[in-house]
Formats: C-alpha cells, structure tokens, sequence
C-alpha cells in the first residue's frame, strides 16, 4: 500500500497522506514518499498541488512509536524522517504551482508544519491546530519556525511553540494561518475547485508571486523593487502575459493554456 497517493490529472497535482489508521502519523516511509511524490513534481506540468490527509485527521504529527522503537539512536531517526520531511517541503516551496493543503481534523506537531507550509490553506470545521512539540520534549521541525513567524509575528508564534494552543479553524483564520474556512462536507469541492482554477492560470505568474512574497522578508526595498521589475518583465514576455495583454484589448478571456 501506498502510504502517499499521487493523482496527476489536467494539470492537478493531488497527494494524499495515506496512513488514516495512525492519523496520518510521519514515520520514515511515509516521509520518503512525500519526498519523493514532491520531488516528482519538478518537472512535470501541473498548475495547482493539492495536499490532504486520508481519513479523520490531516496528520497528527510524528509518529511516536516509531521514535521510541529507535531507542538509543533516537535523535539519528528523527534526523533521517526530518530530512526526507524537509526536502519534500523545499520541492513543494520551489514549484511555481500554487500548493493548496486541505485541513480535516487535527493538524499537530509536524502536521501543522505541513499544513501551514502551503500557499493557500483549507480548514474545515472540524480542523484543530497544535504546534505540540514541546509538549513531548521536542523543538520543532517541518519548516515552522520560519513559516510560522511570518505569518503571525514573533511573539504569537513563541507563545503557541511553547505552551501549544491549541487553535479551532477561526481562530486560525483570525492569526493568518488559514485563508479559508468551510463545512466539512464542502471542504474536498472547495479544495478541488481551487486547485482547477489555479491549474487553469497563468503558473509562470504564480511561481514569481510565490517567490517574491517569499524573499520579501530578507530583502531591503532596493532589491525588492530590482527583482520585482526584472520579474515582472520576464513574466510580460512569457506566452501567458502576452495572451494576458491580449486578452484583455480583444476583450476575450485569456487562454492560458
């Protein structure tokens, strides 16, 4: 069995945590197949991934038992499964195609990693929030103590690594942590829709969107406003801003695609 499903149709890449029986728990396997599903994805044409949990919960975190099965070489395990963990965040991060991440139920530890590591995020009703690290006696991993203070601000992200709020879908979307929240039963349509509206746009456009909010951060203004021209000049001359111009004088849609 699969423990990351991967579905790549009309520009839709969908990857699903496939362990619903653990909670979607991130034991080696399951991490070297997400490495590997999002690695996968470089070169391939897709305009939107979409990343969801099999079952009640998105994921719960780190597998446990796989930590403590480790014994004495504990901490060369969790540096092997946050290794496989960080390179397929970094494939993902490194795509033009917008990542959409579909949260039901709870998104704890290194689940809310993930989930906040997207560029637009989903949260039902039911989704719960919980950094939890420090609750087992770790620090935290999947890319959260750089996503998690751009989001919210050094102080709310200190206080919910430390004491582990733990945070209902509103109260997420109030801090930035969630861009929208849905119904249960509507969440898996909204999430689709989304991702075929963004496979159906300009991807190039997106990637330099997704880049240049992410520099931003460690960039004075100079360089902020060279990189946005030298961007947005290379994205005028690509074949979607030329149909974008276009489209827009002929008073058509643009095609895209």
């Amino acid at each position: 069995m699969s423990l990351v499903n991967v579905d790549v149709r009309e520009r839709v890449a969908r990857l699903e945590l496939n362990r619903p029986d653990a909670g979607n728990a991130l034991n080696l396997e399951l991490m070297t197949e997400f490495r590997a599903a999002a690695q996968g994805l470089r070169d391939s044409d897709v305009g939107a991934v979409l990343l969801t949990g099999a079952g009640k919960a998105f994921c719960v975190g780190g597998d446990l038992n796989y930590m403590h099965d480790a014994g004495d070489a504990v901490g060369d395990a969790v540096l092997r499964l946050a290794t496989q963990f960080h390179a397929g965040i970094e494939a993902l991060a490194g795509l033009d195609a917008p990542v959409i991440t579909a949260v039901r139920g709870a998104a704890a530890g290194g689940g809310m990693s993930l989930a906040i590591a997207g560029d637009i995020v989903l949260a039902s009703e039911s989704a719960r929030f919980t950094m939890a690290y420090t609750a087992i006696g770790f620090s935290p991993d999947g890319g959260s103590s750089w996503t998690l203070p751009r989001l919210v601000g050094l102080r709310r992200a200190t206080e919910l690594m430390l004491l582990n709020e733990r945070l209902k879908p509103a109260a997420a979307q109030e801090l930035g942590l969630v861009t929208r929240v849905v119904a249960d039963d509507a969440l898996d349509g909204e999430a689709d829709a989304l991702a075929r509206r963004l496979a159906d746009g300009p991807t190039t456009a997106h990637g330099g969107v997704k880049r240049l909010l992410r520099e931003s951060a460690t960039r004075g203004l100079p360089e902020q406003l060279a990189e946005e021209a030298r961007t947005i000049a290379a994205t005028a001359a690509s074949p979607a801003g030329r149909d974008g111009v276009a489209s827009f004088l002929e008073k058509r849609a643009p095609r895209f695609r």
